[in-house]
Parts: C-alpha cells; structure tokens; sequence
C-alpha cells in the first residue's frame, strides 16, 4: 500500500476523538460562544500572502504524539509523523484545499503527464539548487528509492502502503541527474498519486534503514527545506525547528517553531498558559476554557477524517466475522455522534464509506448496503447463531471463556470517557463485555503497531481527495491501515482484477463503490462513526494554518511550510 492516504491519529472516540473531532460552539473565526448554530466552512486557515506577514517570531504547537517512527513512509508511522515530516522533509508538491495538486516550484521546475505507447509518463524536471542537508543534490535518484521502497516488490520494506508505486513501472534518469522520467506499467488513472506525500533521501534504500533507521533518530541529515530540526526528544515530546541555511527558497517567516507532545488537558492548560499558541478543542467545554484567553480566535473547517471502530480479527473470541458483524450492530452510532458534539451545534450526513465522503461525486452508503444498522436483536441473534450463549450475569460465554474485547482509550477528555462508556453499555446490551483502558496518548503509536488491544477506535485521514486510488489500502490483506487482520487474498485478487484494472478515476470510482459493500459482508473488520468537524483555538495573527498533510483547517491543503507565520 502506498505512502500516507491515510494514517493513524490519536484518535478513539474523544480527546483522542478531539483530534478526530475537534467541536466548538463558535462560528468559525469567530470567538464568541452563543447558542446560534455553528458555521461549519470548507477551509478556515487563515490564508495571507507572505507580504501580509511579519518575518521573524515563533510559533508553539500541539501534537497529540512526537512519535517514535520518523519516516512517514513506514507502517508504524502516524499522523504525527507526517505532520512533523513536512517541516524538515521536502514538500515536492503542494495541494489547494480542494484537492488540486501542484508541483512546489521549490523543488520542481517541470512537471508534465503524458501518455506514451498505452502507458502513463510522467516527466519532472527537479530544481537545481534542491539539494538533501548533507548536501548530496536532489535529483532522480530520491524519486527512484522512494519507488523502490514503496511499491511491494520486496516484502521486507514495511511501508504503508504501495498504491500508487506498484503501478509504475520504471523511474529512470533523464537527460540529467535532475530529469526525472517516471513510467506507469498501464494507462493510470491517478498519476498525480505518487510522490504526492514526498521523497526519501536516496541513502534510505535498505529494508533496515527504511524500516528502522528513523525509529527514535529523525536523520535531520536525511531531511531538506526551509526548517530544519534542532531538537527531537521523544521522552521529553518535543521538537524544535529552525531555518535552515542550506535552504535555496523563499526565507522561512518564523524564526523557530517548536511542537509540544501532551495530553488533552495538558494542551488546554498550556495554551491558556501562552505555553501554545494553536490547540485543538474537543467539545464544547474544551472551546469554553479556552475562549477567555486573550486574543483567541476559534477556527472551525470540514474534516477529511472518518473517526472508526476496528476490531482484531486475529482475537480468539473475534475470529468469526458474526460476531464481529454483532459487535457493530451493537453499536448506536447516533448516540455516539450526541455524545461527541454535545454543545457543538453540528450536524452531517451517515459516513457511510471508508473511501469517498458524502460532498464526493460518485460517494454511495456502502455500509447501509452491506447491512450495517443498529440492531440490538439482530445482534443478539448473530451471537447465538455463533454459539456464544448469555451466562448468569448477561455477559455471553463459549467454551467455559466469556466474550470480552479491551478496547484501550488513549485520552484524558471527559468526551473520550463518555463516548467509551456509552459505548460500553451498547455492548454489555448484547452480551460483550467492553473492558475499558485508559492509556497515555503517548503510548498510542506502539500500542497500534503490536495490536496491544481487541477493538480500538482512531481516525483515519485523508491526505487526498484520491480516495478509490487508495482501495488497496483500506482493504488489502497485507494493509499496514487496516490492522483488523480479516481480509485475504481472495479479496486482494479482486480489487486487482475489479478496480485497479480501470484505466479512468471514474470508472476506478464506480468500480470500488461497487465492491466494497461485497468486502464489508464477508470481513466485518473496521465501519465508520462520522466524520465531524476540526476546530482549533489560534492566537490571533497566525496565518496559513495547517499547511502540513493530515492536518484538517485547510480541508485538503498542503502549503509550503516556510508561510507560515504572524501577520504585521
């Protein structure tokens, strides 16, 4: 599967979901809280050109995580990575809002797609001041590795994912070391896809270097762009950036920015201590503490997240995909969305799709179409059919073992405790006894990647508006994503012959709506919650919000780092 479609945040349902879910009660760019319904717009980042900005200052940040794994091609990377990545690793591409991707003049001085003898060719012509921190010149070769590293070819790189790349076929050297030729093995229909996330330096091209060279090290040598990284303390949570005098661009406006890694209320505390100068709020009481603070502006933009339940299949007591279709049945989802925008005025259509968003063209309720609703007694009755029978005190046994599932929540938010409780209680309905645990956030990434849990729930989030590019992804039996461990290769054969076999994103579209309810009907491994909101409390004057991937005030947005800054 290919490089950051989607990945992991903090997320389960609450403070971990205020990650997911960040609500207010606000308009968005506003801070004055009221009982009138909330705006919820498509973009609210802020955007001001370099000449409305000051140069110089700082700027504090929060992070849910400063993660262990830096290389945010890898199967154990997580949102995080990706977000703190796009401060010292190359944006070769940048993207609007809206999903229009454009190559960083930066680092790309051509940039062309063409289609030659049935096959897509892609041409680049890389900018010949781009140059790695240990001065090794960017040119083919990073194109060339990062391909090698990411499209499946050798099963010992645990990348997350190689869409995209299992689909080219060559990326040779062109006239230059800064031409830069890369060939589809067909015609494709997403070739912006590659690439789009970034580089890696080509001395990343070892299974071991890939894999574990930037678990606990960030290689800032390995890095490249306006900032680079002075400090990276995972003990501590802390990462530091600083301009970088190596860079060839447009000067950085900040003179430093650091990210702080912290609990939900930590992060509130520091912000209203000036400790930070941009926090998310995770429900409407979180957007009250914060609201009083001086010159505080509360943002609020659409999500391209989905907040979502996973089940390990690999669990004894979760091997069937009945009881794991009983698990999800069991679940009151509009309750789930009460709890968790209580006081935040919003509202959105079911998330029915792990691929496209209801505002996509082509989206359908695959989930609906699969069979998916709550259902106390179609759930009751699936777990007996599975021979799971209620014991004295309602929760269900089979074989002398009871039907218990730990579902860890990785958050101190009141919304994350409430969510998780109730959720509880829809199952004890059923017979399932939930055992919750509650764990620092900090120990989020780990516990993940060793399936340290039986049901969990995170966000998935898009860095795209690619979604059926990423079908593979999500559904794969070898998906670093989908960690529920109920696909197979049966499924994998399909998606290859149905939907990867077209040669147009419509007709890609068409055929992974088509398919996907069939998949959910036999796996039953991860369903959708919502999608929600993202809302931050911003010191007034900051500006071009988010610009990093994964990160939701600028919708799809990825802007170059170096804008980001204060306003004159």
């Amino acid at each position: 599967m290919k490089k950051l479609h989607k990945l992991w945040g903090v997320v389960a349902l609450g403070g971990a979901l205020a990650i997911a879910i960040s609500g207010c009660s606000a308009t968005g760019g506003s801070n004055n809280g009221g009982d009138k319904p909330a705006e919820t717009k498509t973009a609210d980042y802020n955007p001001q050109p370099r000449e409305n900005l000051k140069q110089g200052g700082e700027a504090h940040f929060w992070t849910a995580e400063v993660p262990p794994q830096m290389n945010s091609f890898s199967g154990d990377a997580s949102a995080d990575t990706s977000r703190l990545a796009a401060w010292y690793m190359p944006q070769v591409f940048l993207m609007d809002p809206d999903g229009t991707v454009k190559a960083n003049p930066a680092y790309i001085d051509k940039w062309d797609t063409s289609v030659k003898d049935g096959k897509t060719v892609v041409t680049i012509k890389v900018n010949d001041k781009a140059v790695w921190n240990d001065g090794t010149p960017i040119d083919w070769t990073a194109f060339e590795t990062t391909w090698k590293d990411n499209n499946g070819s050798n099963p010992d790189f645990k990348a997350n994912a190689t869409d995209g790349y299992k689909d080219i076929e060559s990326v040779t050297k062109g006239a230059t070391d800064k031409d830069v030729i890369v060939t589809f093995n067909r015609e494709f229909a997403w070739p912006a896809m590659p690439f789009l996330t970034g580089i890696l330096h080509p001395k990343v091209n070892t299974p071991e270097l890939f894999n574990d060279a930037f678990n606990g090290n960030a290689h800032p040598e390995w890095g490249a762009g306006p900032y680079k990284l002075t400090n990276y303390d995972v003990n501590g949570q802390k990462v530091t950036f600083e301009p970088n005098e190596k860079w060839w661009g447009d000067k950085p406006m900040l003179d430093k920015v650091t990210f702080a890694g912290m609990d939900r209320a930590a992060s509130l505390n520091a912000y209203k201590n000036g400790e930070l100068d941009q926090v998310e709020t995770g429900s409407a009481d979180a957007v009250k503490q914060v609201q009083g603070v001086k010159d505080t502006v509360i943002r609020r933009a659409q999500q391209t997240a989905k907040t979502i339940v996973m089940l390990d299949g690999d669990k004894p007591q979760l091997k069937d995909p009945k009881v794991r279709q009983a698990f999800f049945s069991a679940i009151d989802i509009d309750q789930q969305k009460k709890i968790a925008w209580n006081g935040l005025n919003y509202s959105e259509p079911t998330a029915g799709s792990l691929t496209l968003y209801s505002f996509q063209k082509g989206y359908e309720d695959t989930f609906k179409a699969a069979g998916l609703k709550f259902d106390v007694d179609a759930a009751k009755k699936m777990l007996d059919d599975a021979g799971w029978k209620a014991g004295s005190d309602g929760i269900r046994e089979k074989d002398g073992v009871k039907l218990s599932v730990t579902y860890p929540v990785f958050s101190d938010s009141p919304v994350q405790a409430a969510l998780a409780k109730a959720l509880q209680q829809q199952e004890k309905a059923v017979g399932i006894d939930l055992k919750i645990e509650t764990r620092p956030s900090a120990n989020f990434s780990t516990d993940l990647t060793t399936k340290n849990w039986d049901a969990v729930s995170l966000r998935f989030t898009d860095s795209d508006p690619f979604g059926p590019a990423w079908f593979c992804q999500m559904y794969c039996s070898d998906s670093q994503l989908n960690l529920s461990g109920t696909s197979t290769k049966a499924i994998d054969d399909k998606i290859k012959s149905d939907v990867e076999s077209q040669t147009t994103a419509d007709a890609w579209t068409a055929a992974a709506m088509k398919l996907e309810p069939e998949i959910i009907k036999e796996t039953w491994g991860v369903i959708p919650l919502y999608n929600g909101p993202e809302i931050m409390a911003v010191k007034k004057g900051l500006a071009n919000l988010t610009p990093e991937t994964y990160v939701g005030l600028d919708l799809y947005g990825v802007q170059p780092v170096e804008n980001v800054g204060w306003e004159k």
